[in-house]
């Protein structure tokens, strides 16, 4: 039977989605602004899933998650976007800009949803079950985008945070950790499924449990 838990799951299954296909579209952005048009001559400047979508990460992951959890947690990614360090204008620098577009925009992404959210609030909806579990969706969304910033931010191949921290090591150290990405898949999937990730994010989870608390207007909503 089809509840409203369900259709929850599903459109936060669909707001996931979108976030990560944005957060990898700022990706090709950035690094077509940086002179590497790589990504967008593969089509990954778009908002059609399909380039983006990685089988494991997109869908297998965050649906097992969202089952295992009865709908309360999702997680995953895309396919990273492909960046020719050679074709870059000045190649340390504009790596750096490129790995920031992706969590910036899942920051801005859940500025948008709170102001949703809120909107939402004001036309009143708490009296309807319709309007409670839409604004239930827009706040998992909220936090959903940014863990999903906090998460990209650790410093481990292939996340973001490597090429930030790449630009602050010896040229020596910088390609040791680009070396290690050919292993990215591996290691992203053990740190979900090992446990190790829980730990690491807890401050963040503690915080955008908070904020999304205070950001979105609470109608009794769990």
């Amino acid at each position: 039977m089809f509840t409203p838990e369900h259709a929850v799951g599903l459109l936060v299954f669909i707001g996931f989605l979108f976030s990560i296909v944005v957060h990898e579209c700022a990706h090709a952005i950035v690094a077509t602004w940086c002179g590497d048009d790589t990504a967008r001559l593969l089509g990954r400047i778009t908002l059609n899933p399909v380039p983006h979508i990685d089988p494991f990460m997109s869908v297998i992951v965050p649906l097992s998650m969202l089952v295992m959890t009865q709908g309360r947690i999702i997680f995953g990614g895309a396919k990273p976007v492909p960046v020719n360090i050679y074709r870059l204008r000045r190649p340390r620098r504009d790596m750096v800009w490129i790995a920031l577009a992706g969590p910036i925009s899942n920051v801005m992404l859940a500025i948008l949803f709170v102001l949703a959210g809120n909107l939402l609030y004001f036309a009143n909806p708490a009296e309807s079950e319709f309007g409670q579990q839409l604004l239930k969706v827009l706040r998992r969304i909220v936090g959903l985008n940014l863990l999903l910033a906090c998460f990209n931010m650790i410093p481990v191949p292939p996340l973001d945070g490597s090429r930030v921290l790449a630009y602050f090591l010896p040229s020596d150290m910088a390609l040791w950790l680009a070396q290690v990405e050919r292993f990215g898949l591996a290691i992203v999937a053990l740190l979900i499924f090992s446990g190790v990730l829980a730990p690491l994010l807890m401050p963040a989870s503690l915080a955008t449990s908070w904020l999304v608390k205070h950001l979105i207007f609470t109608v009794n909503i769990v």
